[in-house]
């Protein structure tokens, strides 16, 4: 039977369907509200979080009546937590995926300290560095600066930023509040996830069920496309075992794309509406080949910020430009940086998602929105 072939069109409309972004989901008051919260970020695979606030801007673009509380109560009674884990990244996840994630991504972890260090480990017992830094983080929080201090008393030859960095490559390293959480403010104090939630890491996690988290959250993909997200290698054996369970299909380049069977797979004609996407939201950033969603061109745009990867505009379901917020004296202002002209019903559907963020993100404050010149 000939394989099904997937326009970039219905691709698309599978990641927004999977993401939440052609409808968000509802957000139930009461007792369930926090339960829903943590089954988004789960569903999702985690929310890439290198800064601090992003992930409430992506929950309140697939949640329906999400407030900043909803997700600062979780960090604080560490039901979610923020911590190092695909592609070496900081991702905010929910306890339970902390503690099987890390175990998986361990060895891709490791393996970056001779890539990113080099000779500045030469020699050094990586074990003994994982112990003495563990003890320090789990005795009280440590920022790095501190704790590179402290280790460079026991490794003298090493540089005390390279030997933090190091303790964050080999041991769980957790984010603690008030660090991320709305309306606070604090530096980046450390401690192991194990002393955080009270919890072993898993001894034994599922490969398999790690790809069919991403294949839910993002496919359907190419084993490429799981290998730029997690930052792993070697999964196509990992695939073919789970291939008996999969559909197949192919993109208009005729790579091989696997899927979960009952997973949505919208018409490619489906509406999508406007959207602001978070900054480093893993929606843009999670596939090899990102054509599904931002093109060529307008992927080299993004990638000229100076390594800050700018909140998105999505316009038909993709991106045609970028967001920002800035603040002053009682007032925010929410610029677009469009990439291309768009109809008049657009931009007026740019302006009503814009008002409505800037409701979420600054409620108490005058709000303007401005349309940079079309470059």
């Amino acid at each position: 039977m000939p394989t099904d072939v997937l326009n970039n069109r219905a691709l698309n409309r599978a990641l927004l369907a999977r993401q939440m972004l052609l409808a968000p989901a509802p957000l139930p008051e009461g007792p369930g509200r926090a339960g829903a919260v943590i089954a988004m970020v789960e569903h999702l695979a985690g929310l890439q979080a290198q800064a601090p606030f992003p992930p409430y801007y992506g929950l309140w673009s697939r949640l329906a009546g999400f407030q900043p509380g909803d997700l600062a109560e979780l960090l604080v009674s560490r039901q979610v937590v923020r911590i190092a884990l695909m592609r070496s990244t900081i991702h905010l996840v929910s306890a339970r995926d902390c503690l099987t994630f890390r175990p998986l991504l361990q060895p891709a972890l490791d393996r970056s300290l001779s890539t990113i260090f080099g000779k500045q480990f030469a020699g050094l017992d990586t074990g003994a560095l994982a112990a003495a830094g563990r003890a320090l983080v789990d005795a009280e929080p440590r920022t790095f600066g501190e704790l590179g201090g402290l280790l460079a008393a026991d490794w003298p030859g090493h540089p005390p930023n390279a030997l933090a960095q190091g303790v964050r490559v080999l041991v769980p390293l957790i984010q603690v509040p008030p660090r991320a959480v709305w309306g606070s403010a604090g530096q980046s104090r450390h401690t192991s996830a194990q002393a955080w939630l009270g919890s072993a890491l898993d001894p034994s996690p599922s490969p398999g069920a790690f790809v069919t988290r991403y294949l839910a959250a993002f496919g359907p993909a190419t084993v490429a496309d799981v290998q730029a997200w997690s930052g792993l290698t070697r999964l196509a054996e990992v695939v073919e075992a789970l291939r008996p369970g999969l559909r197949t299909f192919r993109d208009e380049q005729g790579r091989e794309l696997f899927d979960l069977p009952d997973a949505p797979r919208p018409s490619p004609g489906t509406p999508a509406p406007v959207r602001l996407v978070a900054e480093f939201d893993n929606l843009v950033l999670s596939h090899a080949d990102r054509a599904r969603v931002i093109s060529p061109d307008h992927r080299q745009r993004l990638n000229t910020r100076n390594g800050i990867f700018p909140g998105t505009v999505l316009v038909d379901g993709f991106v045609s430009g970028m967001w920002r917020i800035t603040r002053s004296r009682g007032a925010a202002t929410l610029t677009i940086e469009l990439f291309t002209s768009v109809s008049p019903a657009d931009r007026d559907a740019i302006v009503a998602e814009a008002e409505r963020l800037l409701g979420f993100a600054a409620p108490g404050d005058g709000h303007e929105i401005r349309f940079a010149p079309l470059v």
